[in-house]
């Protein structure tokens, strides 16, 4: 698997072969509109004979490349429709083929100079088509694709404290609930695993790829990841003066087949308020050193051997008469 495309390259991909499939789209256009509106002058630039068959087969192509059109410049599925193009030129090739056989003289250099013209637009047309295929695969249009998350928290602790601990990586177990192990490997490198939905651990490795200390920690995975991701946290003085604000921003490229969906599924339906229940425990981690888990939450191994879990109780009926303050 590779690594992890950044969320700009991933668009500026997009991007390239959104432009390309127009361009292709409005080549159609006018290739269908000159075979539909003068068949005649076709046939005879491009060397075909005035047969019955050319007759009706060149009106037919010019309808095809309407409907070519219509896809690509409509379409933000510009794969399908490319692909589409290049099935409609192998057939044209294979018509001009045999075509070419049957003529000589003026007509046959015509038919060859308009072949070696369709091959150009097939090699556009074949590369268009790979392209959009790569980019569907590696991007949004795929089942999984990136999952970009966001959250943000308070942690009643100065900044320079709450980045210091998460800096140190193998602190990350003890509040995100998928996390088995974070193990340095480096200065800026390291290794981690992860619990997995179909009875095995995902593993991974990492590097840290911008910091400044005590406001902001970038890294991503490298290398032959089962799971590629990046992400960032940047830690940002409140207001107060005393508590430090913490933005976390994480993406993963979920990958396809089973493997994918046992993962996306993994996430769950709402994999936004997971981080929030990840940052939340890293909140109660720094401000009370213990976290208040549901029963059946999942835990990492450091998290249940090091940290107290203190399950959450109902309250008395004293405590409820008292009201929030209790």
């Amino acid at each position: 698997m590779t690594q992890l495309a950044s969320r700009e390259e991933v668009q500026a991909r997009d991007d390239e072969v959104q432009r390309r499939g127009r361009e292709l789209g409005w080549m159609s256009l006018g290739l269908g509109v000159a075979q539909l509106a003068a068949p005649d002058a076709v046939r005879r630039i491009s060397g075909v004979d005035d047969s019955r068959t050319s007759r009706t087969m060149v009106p037919l192509v010019g309808v095809r490349e309407l409907v070519h059109a219509a896809g690509l410049l409509a379409s933000r599925r510009k794969g399908i429709w490319a692909w589409t193009r290049v099935m409609g030129d192998a057939m044209d090739l294979t018509s001009l083929g045999l075509a070419i056989a049957h003529r000589d003289g003026r007509r046959r250099r015509r038919l060859i100079a308009v072949t070696g013209a369709i091959v150009g637009i097939t090699a556009l047309d074949l590369l268009t088509a790979v392209q959009a295929t790569r980019a569907q695969r590696s991007g949004s249009g795929r089942r999984g694709g990136h999952m970009d998350l966001t959250a943000t928290a308070t942690v009643r602790k100065p900044a320079s404290e709450v980045y210091a601990f998460w800096r140190d990586l193998a602190n990350l177990p003890t509040f995100m609930a998928h996390l088995e192990e974070v193990r340095t490997t480096g200065d800026r490198t390291s290794h981690w695993t992860a619990t997995a939905p179909f009875g095995k651990d995902v593993e991974w490795d990492a590097e840290i790829t911008d910091e400044t200390p005590g406001e902001r920690i970038a890294w991503r995975s490298t290398g032959d990841a089962d799971v590629p991701n990046a992400g960032t946290v940047s830690f940002v003085p409140a207001p107060d003066g005393v508590s430090t604000e913490v933005y976390v921003s994480l993406v993963y490229d979920i990958p396809g087949g089973a493997i994918g969906k046992a993962v996306a599924k993994y996430f769950g339906e709402e994999p936004h308020q997971q981080l929030d229940d990840d940052l939340r425990r890293f909140k109660q981690v720094l401000e009370t050193g213990e976290v208040v888990r549901s029963d059946g939450a999942p835990w990492g191994k450091r998290a249940r051997k090091e940290f107290p879990q203190r399950p959450a109780q109902p309250l008395s009926d004293a405590e409820f008469e008292k009201g929030p303050e209790a």
